[in-house]
């Protein structure tokens, strides 16, 4: 189990980071290919991909996305390659509108809101975070080999609206065309 003292309410998937390694650990936003994210029920067309941002970066609250016609907010992620997701940290907005919960999606692109009613790969409640202090741990046995994440916010913490100023992603990459079994060079010797 992990350890969660001085946690305070954020139950056993999160953690307090150390912040000095952020910047290096949070970095797949590098990876995502940002031209092909889609946002649905976004007020403003195309702010779902302003989220996805550098680490120092995530306190500039002059991008963010926020919902229209009530507070879910579904994003897919496509990434450039394959990555194994290992954690996540959401900062959203105050008075009630930072999501209150997560479902996460592995490998389904152009996903709707009709099928949010799926089981997701992984759900978990969120703390309402602005500074990006609490970090969620992602199942890596789910979440090895995604090529595409779907994140949905369904609800939060009472406002008619939900917004989101950074979702970080951590993890590891490996570029598609790096996918090359080892054994077909290995018994190829050049004398």
């Amino acid at each position: 189990a992990d350890d969660m003292s001085g946690c305070g309410r954020c139950s056993t998937h999160c953690s307090h980071s150390d912040v000095s390694q952020m910047g290096v650990n949070y970095s797949l936003y590098t990876k995502i290919d940002i031209e092909n994210v889609q946002c649905l029920n976004e007020v403003s067309e195309g702010s779902g991909k302003l989220v996805f941002k550098p680490w120092e970066d995530r306190l500039h609250l002059d991008k963010y996305v926020e919902s229209d016609a009530d507070e879910e907010l579904l994003f897919n992620v496509p990434f450039t390659g394959n990555v194994k997701l290992k954690g996540m940290i959401v900062i959203g907005g105050e008075d009630g509108s930072h999501p209150s919960s997560v479902k996460l999606y592995k490998n389904r692109p152009q996903m709707t809101f009709d099928e949010t009613s799926t089981t997701p790969d992984q759900e978990f409640e969120l703390t309402q975070d602005h500074d990006g202090t609490y970090e969620y741990t992602i199942k890596t046995v789910k979440f090895s080999s995604v090529t595409n994440l779907s994140i949905y916010f369904p609800n939060n913490f009472g406002s008619d609206s939900t917004k989101v100023y950074y979702i970080g992603l951590k993890g590891e990459f490996t570029p598609v065309g790096l996918l090359i079994n080892k054994n077909l060079f290995s018994n190829n010797k050049l004398f």
